[in-house]
């Protein structure tokens, strides 16, 4: 393991520990926590838009089939 590898895990894990969210893979358990509940909320966000882009599809198909 390289000097500088060495030297950037330790500023990761200081800046973690003051509160900030790392953009790659986090060291500490909080911080990983976080970026998990993060990616769910991504997830949810976007299942989210299809299912109002589906229901916007469905009611345009009823409203054709209606006429």
């Amino acid at each position: 393991m390289g000097e500088n590898a060495l030297q950037r895990w330790v500023k990761q894990l200081s800046e973690e520990r003051d509160g900030s969210t790392p953009k790659g893979k986090a060291l500490t358990p909080e911080q990983r926590r976080i970026q998990e509940l993060e990616a769910r909320c991504k997830r949810l966000e976007q299942e989210k838009g299809i299912l109002k882009k589906a229901a916007a599809l469905l009611m345009l198909d009823e409203i054709s089939r209606t006429r």
